[in-house]
Formats: C-alpha cells, sequence, structure tokens
C-alpha cells in the first residue's frame, strides 16, 4: 500500500465521519427545537473503527488500542461534564441506560453500570479489560499496562505496553528485564479470566 492509498483511505473516512456528526448534530437541534435538551440522556457509541495504517494494519483484525477503544460520550442532565479514563466495555451501556431510566437491571446481566462514574462517584467500574480476536490473539487491559498474546501457526508472542509513556503501542517492553513484573502480573490476570471466561482456546 503506497501512502497516497493510505490517504484515499483517510479522506473516506473523515468524510462519512464528518457525515456522521452532521446527523448527530440534527437529533441535538430537534431535542433542543422540542425543548427536551435539558431532560434526555444522550449516548452516544459505535463499532470498532479501522486501523488505516496503523501498524501497518488496514482493517479492525487486531487488539492494539486503534482497533479496540471505540467512542462513548454520554451527556445529560446529571451527568459530569469532563472526560474520564474508565475502563469499559459496550455491553456495560445496557445497565446504565436502564438506572439512568429508573428501570430495574435483569438479572443475570453481566454488565457494570457506568452510572457511578457518570455522577463523578467513582473514577472505574473495572479493574481491567480483556479483548479476544478469534483464536489467535488475547489481551488484558489495565489503565497503564496492557499485554497481548499473539498464537499463529503454532508460534507465540507477547507484547507489553505502557500505554502512559507509549499511547501508539510502538515500544515492546515483554521482555525488557524492568518490566517483567507488569508482565507476570497480566499474564496470571489473563490466564485466570480466559478460565472465568470458558475460553476454548487455550495460549498456555
Amino acid at each position: 500500500r503506497t501512502p497516497d492509498v493510505i490517504r484515499r483511505h483517510l479522506a473516506d473516512y473523515y468524510g462519512m465521519i464528518s457525515h456522521l456528526d452532521e446527523q448527530i448534530g440534527r437529533i441535538l437541534t430537534a431535542l433542543d427545537e422540542t425543548g427536551h435538551a435539558g431532560d434526555t440522556p444522550v449516548i452516544f457509541a459505535s463499532d470498532n473503527g479501522l486501523a488505516i495504517g496503523s501498524h501497518g494494519l488496514m482493517g479492525k483484525q487486531n487488539l492494539y488500542e486503534h482497533s479496540q477503544r471505540v467512542p462513548l460520550i454520554v451527556a445529560g442532565p446529571g451527568i459530569a461534564r469532563g472526560e474520564s479514563r474508565a475502563l469499559v466495555y459496550l455491553y456495560d451501556l445496557f445497565p446504565t441506560v436502564c438506572n439512568l431510566a429508573g428501570v430495574t437491571v435483569p438479572e443475570g446481566v453481566e454488565g457494570k453500570s457506568l452510572v457511578p462514574v457518570l455522577r463523578g462517584r467513582q473514577d472505574q467500574v473495572r479493574d481491567f479489560l480483556v479483548g479476544a480476536y478469534r483464536e489467535f490473539q488475547r489481551s488484558i487491559r489495565e489503565p497503564r499496562w496492557k499485554l497481548i498474546e499473539c498464537r499463529v501457526e503454532g508460534r507465540r508472542s507477547t507484547q507489553l505496553f505502557d500505554l502512559e509513556s507509549d499511547p501508539c503501542e510502538l515500544n515492546n517492553l515483554a521482555d525488557n528485564p524492568n518490566s517483567q513484573q507488569h508482565r507476570q502480573r497480566l499474564e496470571g490476570l489473563l490466564k485466570q479470566s480466559l478460565l472465568d471466561a470458558c475460553d476454548p482456546v487455550r495460549f498456555w
């Protein structure tokens, strides 16, 4: 893929973003005009985006942040302004909407309500997130540290990133002697999480 091809893809992508932004503006304008802007929670979320050149990739078949992080904006009455670094899954939105609407969350729901974060009472509702891509990759992410395990054609590789100093995930610290405590901690958390989820794939 040449730089010109990537630029063309980026231009198309930005065009779609601009179109979506305009349609969201129509919804917000309608809320203003009908007098419901002050009593309506608005939630914006999306699917995973495309890599479009990041890490030399084009699609979303990976566990890097540029494909795992998705937009999530929640605004409305009683919701604190500002940016949160809370770790969330999109399925946390279901109990969140129930709480915002005053509806009881059904039993068996695995998501965690984000209302404590939205109201400014807590910084986090989760300590870590686990990710998966088919049988090839598994990951675990804390607020600062992230581990990615890859297994392709019998070969296993490990990546460890300090997202605070390396948000673009370019410096693999998996073999760095100073980072082994983080690697071991995350490997343990990931193993246990996969067992708890009855993941059929065994990386170890």
